[in-house]
């Protein structure tokens, strides 16, 4: 299996978020998360780790909103820029747009950060917009393997050396990407996430045939919701802890179902506090049959590892066992599939837990 990644990754380290009730503390998502996972892949043996290809922006537009894409652009070389004594080592904002229509966008930039960045654990450094991009150019790296790899599969081929066409047999592909994606919308980033891996991804891939994407991060994939919430040519769901006691609170909920000609195509499986492997793995079933039925071409997994049961950010309790188990269930689909990483904070596991998932991709 290709695994893609970019050293460009540890550009973003922001050195604080803001956490529930207030508190300053030192960020979850850190560029060590990718060290344990590389650290894993490479003790495996089994992956060949390569740098992403340079799409440049226009997959990216497709998804996100130009003047959004702008702001991540330039936010930080403008706070270093502003006439105040603010600490400048992170840009957060201090007030968000009420409900409803959002109106005009400020002109000033601590109002332009409230309007596009939703919560306090996406602080803007200076590495993050190159970091994003890097990230991202994974994701669209791996969608283009299946491309190549269901060609190959289609018509027979299997990288000999008589052919004149790249040599792939890959049927899957690992981005690993960093910072994780499926918090962004269209127009905000939130939770990590900055431009949303998984959506430029699957979005791409809707020029080859239809795709569904399932996001199996313990929080809600709400920034992807957000994205394919009234298209009919990419069918989302998401399994993860209800948001009726997890961010992101206000999105994940099984009546959100898509709207317009999106209607339908989005389904959202929350699950109860505390739930194991067996009642995840019952929700996964149901999610699975219903991919199924859409038939896609290609299947994107929002893979997050918070699920498991000693992550210091989740409230479920999947094992490693469990974990592997998921990886099997939907490998079991035989679509090609790309798995784009998303969260998982217990360092000391994370590297192991993201093995045993993708065990199965290599039977």
């Amino acid at each position: 299996m290709k695994v893609f990644h970019s050293p460009n990754h540890a550009e973003h380290a922001p050195p604080f978020e803001i956490f529930d009730g207030g508190e300053k503390i030192t960020n979850f998502e850190t560029p060590e998360r990718m060290e344990r996972i590389l650290t894993a892949l490479r003790a495996d043996g089994r992956y060949e780790i390569v740098p992403p290809e340079d799409f440049g922006l226009d997959p990216i537009r497709a998804v996100h909103d130009p003047a959004y894409l702008d702001f991540l652009r330039t936010a930080f070389d403008e706070w270093l820029a502003e006439p105040t004594d603010y600490e400048r080592t992170a840009l957060l904002p201090a007030t968000f747009p009420l409900p409803g229509p959002r109106g005009h966008v400020p002109r000033s930039l601590l109002g332009r950060a409230g309007y596009y960045m939703s919560d306090l654990s996406a602080p803007i450094v200076a590495g993050t917009y190159p970091a994003a991009l890097a990230s991202a150019h994974c994701a669209v790296s791996g969608a283009k393997e299946l491309v190549n790899g269901k060609w190959f599969l289609e018509n027979g081929k299997t990288g000999d050396s008589n052919s004149q066409l790249p040599v792939t047999t890959h049927h899957s592909a690992f981005a690993l990407c960093r910072p994780p994606g499926h918090h962004a919308g269209r127009a905000n980033c939130a939770g990590y996430c900055y431009l949303n891996n998984a959506a430029i991804a699957a979005h791409w891939l809707t020029q080859f045939g239809p795709v569904a994407v399932l996001d199996i991060d313990y929080h809600a994939g709400n920034g992807t919701q957000d994205i394919f919430y009234e298209r009919a040519d990419v069918l989302t769901a998401s399994i993860h802890a209800d948001p009726d006691f997890e961010y992101p609170y206000y999105a994940g909920y099984a009546d959100q179902t898509g709207s317009g000609p999106g209607l339908g195509f989005h389904q959202n499986y929350p699950l109860p506090f505390g739930a194991d492997d067996s009642a995840y793995l019952q929700t996964l079933e149901k999610a699975l049959e219903r991919i199924a039925a859409y038939q896609p071409d290609f299947l994107v997994v929002s893979a997050g590892m918070d699920i498991y049961g000693e992550d210091p950010l989740g409230k479920i309790r999947v094992t490693r066992a469990g974990i592997r188990q998921i990886g099997t269930a939907i490998s079991g689909l035989k679509l090609p599939t790309l798995v784009v990483m998303e969260g998982g904070y217990n360092n000391e596991a994370l590297g192991l837990n993201i093995c045993a998932f993708l065990d199965a991709f290599h039977q």
